[in-house]
């Protein structure tokens, strides 16, 4: 690997020359030579796709959530390093995106749409030489966590911690219990819970305050002063499907009957990994619960990059213009994530939806995630909620500057953007102003 640039000198360059010695091999040639390119085995050049279903209806109205994180590191010493993450929810109907220009849309227009109807929120994280006067890096952090998801999204009726406490608890249900045990932040021990509805409280073993964002578990992977980059990562992964979460919420309290007139679309997968996904048993039992009261959600992930997204690239080209790839648990561990087949099913802890690969024609695929009522490592089209109608909308809020783009993640990742630059730079500029 070579040397990055840094503020003074430049970084080191890869060779150019040094091909040469690995052609030259012996070694090499008698290898590449011993090479044979693999035939087509018939049963994968079929895969199972299966025809697009064309009797579903148009969904109204859509939401779109998309989150992004930017590290700053302080130019001044001791070098310090926090990280920014924003999130935003937008909601548009398909009359207003009857107006767009799909491949030109006018600003104008695109700043009409976001100002009527976009929900924001933005946070800050101390990584490593920074603190809060009397507190270590360790609390302080699980202070920011609590407040963050305390904090009320500008625009968005309610607040996302009560969200949290909607998913944990059940509370569309008749659970009043306790929250299940998860690890204490002070002694480490999993004996930690809080009585219903509650949002902090004193651990049962050693009688320190906890938290519920407690449970989720970021306080493992921090140290007392540190914490990893990962820990704004994860924490915006939990705030965008919170966010989505919230949406749903008020619109199944305010009126559950129209619930399915909606489209739930969020950037990346529909799961939650390692400790974090505490929330997916709780998401997936509401899932159900709905769909079985007779008024399914309609929510998507879409996959942007990442694996799936690779393969689908590299099978699209022999699939059918309108067709769909349901993945199955064996399918993926052996073509997509190349490992045994023995061993948990694919997502059995991790995600609330299913892979599905789609190809609408030879410009527009992509990896969509569904939701199933129960999990199941090899769903069909019968278990997929809402499939029909969410395949009769993709089409209405299809983007054409984007291979595979839909236009309410392209219009949230407008708002919510942090790029290197000019974003990093300001957030630098802002950081270095503030700190004292």
């Amino acid at each position: 690997m070579p040397y990055q640039g840094g503020s003074r000198l430049p970084g080191e360059n890869s060779s150019k020359i040094a091909h040469l010695e690995v052609l030259k091999s012996p070694l090499v040639k008698r290898l590449v030579e011993s090479f044979e390119k693999a035939p087509i085995d018939e049963e994968k050049s079929d895969r199972g796709w299966i025809p697009i279903p064309k009797n579903g209806t148009k969904i109204k109205y859509i939401y779109g959530v998309d989150g992004s994180v930017q590290s700053i590191n302080s130019s001044i010493s001791p070098y310090s390093r926090i990280a920014y993450v924003k999130t935003a929810i937008i909601r548009i109907d398909t009359f207003a995106l009857s107006r767009l220009d799909k491949e030109n849309p006018h600003p104008l227009i695109l700043q009409d749409i976001i100002d009527k109807s976009v929900a924001c929120h933005t946070t800050a994280f101390p990584l490593q030489n920074v603190k809060i006067t009397g507190m270590s890096n360790y609390d302080a952090i699980r202070g920011i966590l609590f407040e963050s998801l305390k904090d009320d999204a500008a625009g968005m009726e309610g607040k996302i911690l009560d969200t949290l406490k909607w998913l944990v608890f059940e509370k569309w249900g008749p659970n009043r219990e306790y929250l299940p045990k998860f690890q204490c932040p002070h002694c480490l021990e999993e004996v930690a819970t809080l009585p219903f509805d509650a949002e902090s409280g004193n651990c049962p073993g050693c009688g320190k305050n906890i938290l519920i964002t407690d449970l989720f578990g970021f306080h493992i992977v921090m140290g007392e002063d540190t914490a990893p980059d990962a820990i704004a990562t994860d924490y915006m992964t939990i705030h965008e499907t919170l966010l989505l979460l919230t949406a749903i919420r008020l619109v199944w309290e305010d009126k559950t009957k129209d619930i399915s007139k909606f489209l739930f679309v969020k950037d990346g997968p529909l799961s939650i990994r390692a400790q974090y996904s505490k929330l997916i048993v709780p998401i997936r039992n509401f899932i159900e619960h709905a769909k079985n009261s007779g008024h399914p959600i309609h929510i998507i992930g879409q996959e942007k990059s990442g694996a799936f997204f690779d393969h689908l690239q590299y099978i699209v080209k022999d699939a059918p213009e309108g067709s769909m790839l349901i993945l199955q648990d064996e399918y993926i561990k052996s073509e997509i994530q190349h490992r045994p087949l023995n061993g948990a099913f694919y997502g059995k802890d991790t995600n609330f939806g299913a892979k599905v690969l789609l190809k609408l024609n030879n410009y527009h695929n992509m990896v969509l995630n569904i939701p199933v009522r129960k999990f199941k490592p090899n769903p069909t089209q019968e278990d997929l909620i809402g499939i029909e109608d969410i395949l009769a909308t993709i089409p209405e809020i299809i983007s054409y500057r984007h291979e595979g783009g839909l236009i309410p993640i392209e219009l949230a990742h407008g708002i919510v953007s942090l790029s290197t630059y000019p974003s990093a730079h300001i957030l630098q500029l802002f950081t270095e102003q503030h700190q004292s």
